[in-house]
């Protein structure tokens, strides 16, 4: 086991129990006595709270300070904590999450069933490449520095910008930074797969005091339209787990009326096109001639020139 490896597991097992002698770990690692104290001398170096502990009964132990109090937390409290961890590690990882998870899964008893639940994500490619974005990001808003990049729009076209970032968001399946754009002096909320050539920069800055202004722009929703449809059974699942089963009600043999909001704009259109031939829009006309030029427009991308 490398010491590094060994460090972790140390920090681990001391998390778990109140004192472990020197020969616990040094038998547990197949390791010297000495190699645990030096492990010891590293781990308090790296402002670990480590004590120790003389007599029959001595070892080391790790200051209460440093651990969370279980008797606030069930077993299976931390089990639900330690399954929601993991969901957030398969979306985008960090050093810090990775910390945490280990911790927590440190706290649960050996005795309690674990993989009740378990959660998985679409292991995109992309995640790994925008993990220095969201690594910047993040250190920016604790060191809180400017970032500047460039924001690449719908249509392509990147300009540049200089915000002061404040939180990272993310929402279904992307990751937004919310911050204060000192070129448009507003609130913005930026993909951050649309950022491009992003910096932190050396100028700081003090957090502002218009925090409503900025609740209000961070929530700030498209404009829905009820829209009536109806769908095959074959996607009703869809329709249940993102509207709930009152959206639902009986047509036909054939098909079911789901009654939806959606943004009456691309978005809504995207989504709606997802579906294919399994969803036919019925009301408002105003929709269905909206979603119908949206997909002409689609079909024209692929009709011969010469046809």
């Amino acid at each position: 086991m490398e010491k590094v490896e060994r460090l972790i597991s140390i920090i681990m097992i001391l998390l778990k129990k109140n004192i472990v002698s020197t020969k616990e770990f040094a038998q547990l690692f197949n390791v010297s006595k000495r190699t645990i104290l030096r492990d010891m001398e590293t781990l308090s170096l790296s402002n670990i709270p480590i004590y120790s502990v003389n007599g029959v009964h001595g070892g080391y132990g790790i200051m209460d300070e440093y651990k969370i109090d279980k008797r606030l937390l069930s077993n299976p409290d931390l089990e639900n904590i330690w399954t929601a961890l993991g969901g957030l590690e398969q979306i985008l990882i960090s050093e810090e999450v990775e910390i945490t998870i280990k911790k927590i899964e440190a706290m649960i008893s050996p005795l309690a069933p674990k993989g009740l639940m378990q959660l998985s994500f679409y292991d995109w490619e992309g995640r790994s490449e925008i993990r220095q974005t969201l690594k910047t990001c993040q250190e920016a808003i604790l060191k809180r520095r400017l970032v500047s990049f460039d924001y690449i729009d719908k249509n392509g076209t990147a300009m540049k910008r200089t915000v002061e970032p404040y939180q990272l968001h993310f929402s279904e399946t992307s990751w937004y930074l919310k911050g204060f754009c000192l070129l448009r002096k507003r609130y913005r909320t930026f993909k951050l797969s649309r950022i491009d050539h992003l910096n932190m920069d050396e100028q700081t800055f003090s957090p502002r005091d218009d925090l409503l202004e900025q609740k209000q722009e961070a929530n700030y929703q498209p404009e829905l339209v009820t829209v009536k449809a109806l769908i095959s059974p074959a996607i009703q699942d869809q329709f249940i787990e993102r509207y709930g089963r009152k959206s639902i009600n009986n047509y036909s043999s054939d098909y079911l009326l789901a009654t939806i909001q959606v943004p009456h704009n691309h978005i809504g259109f995207q989504f709606l096109a997802s579906f294919g031939t399994n969803l036919e829009i019925v009301e408002p006309r105003t929709y269905v001639e909206a979603f119908r030029d949206y997909l002409n427009k689609m079909v024209e991308k692929y009709t011969s020139k010469d046809s």
